[in-house]
């Protein structure tokens, strides 16, 4: 299969270089436009541009996927079957224009978690199985015909970059399966079916942990977030301060007690847990504001907030 492949993170360079591994030849990789960051406003490449500059890939960068001219570069290309990982939604110029079609890896069960962000939704969620899926591109977004799906199970201790890094090693067998099932016509597109549930961009006030919650659900909270975009609670200092800290790890622990949920209980040494309905999280590695990275002993070594209280 001649294939052109969109996509822009990580996640989506496993796929990619699982076709530059296969039988399927890449004749042009589509990613976003460079950008600009931090002081210096340096030019930041995508990690699927990096990927295709190494391996000396055609590649385009358009601004507007409806562009005459960008339309008229992919035709050129003659590709059987558009691939797409972690990308924006194609218009119907775009996805109907191979003679296979498109289609897309995502990384959930669908139509369970359609959306920016279902492996962190999967976690937080507490759900038990995840996977991820090969389906058609239509007109609405995560809906179309699925092609293949293979499932794995959801840990007890699983954090949003561990279920990212497997599914990602999965995605790139699943993205070759397809395409191998394509090209021998093997393939049967089946209608979605089940109970859809959506999986919607996490922006930061969505990462605020409410500690009105059971302890097992703020753990669940936590580990979908861990490490990016990251739980968030707020402390208040003696000064009457306002200090955000970034949580990337706590322990459940189940017990009765008669403190009000977000109460503070902190030993000064190795113990930082705040209570919840029906327990405390132990926070286990945290990062205050302006400063690094830490485990709670370390943290707590340097930094006493015996006199803190929880926003």
């Amino acid at each position: 299969m001649r294939v052109i492949f969109f996509g822009t993170p990580d996640f989506a360079v496993e796929s990619l270089d699982a076709i530059m591994q296969s039988n399927h030849e890449v004749a042009a990789v589509v990613t976003v436009p460079d950008r600009q960051a931090g002081r210096g406003q340096k030019v930041i490449y995508s990690a699927v541009k990096e990927y295709a500059l190494a391996h000396n890939l055609p590649l385009l960068q358009p601004e507007k996927l409806r562009d005459a001219d960008f339309i008229a570069a992919l035709a050129e290309y003659h590709a059987d079957v558009f691939v797409v990982v972690a990308f924006r939604m194609l218009p119907e110029v775009v996805w109907n224009m191979p003679s296979h079609g498109t289609f897309n890896l995502h990384a959930s069960l669908l139509p369970r978690y359609r959306g920016a962000a279902p492996i962190n939704w999967a976690i937080i969620n507490g759900e038990k199985e995840t996977g991820v899926t090969t389906f058609l591109l239509n007109h609405n977004i995560d809906e179309g015909a699925i092609l293949l799906q293979e499932h794995t199970p959801i840990s007890a201790d699983e954090t949003a970059e561990s279920l990212h890094d497997r599914l990602a090693a999965m995605g790139r067998t699943l993205v070759v399966r397809t395409l191998d099932g394509m090209a021998t016509g093997t393939l049967t597109p089946t209608p979605q079916q089940g109970t859809p549930c959506p999986a919607p961009k996490i922006f930061k006030d969505d990462c605020r942990i409410d500690f009105s919650h059971t302890a097992a659900e703020v753990d669940h909270f936590v580990r979908g977030l861990s490490p990016y975009p990251a739980a968030i609670m707020t402390l208040i200092n003696p000064k009457g301060e306002s200090i955000p800290f970034k949580v990337y790890s706590v322990q459940a622990c189940v017990e009765n007690h008669c403190n009000p949920c977000g109460t503070l209980i902190c030993d000064g040494k190795k113990v930082l847990k705040i209570a919840t309905t029906d327990g405390f999280v132990q926070i286990l590695e945290l990062q205050m504001a302006g400063k690094k990275k830490n485990n709670v002993e370390d943290f707590l070594r340097g930094n006493s907030l015996t006199d803190w209280k929880s926003a």
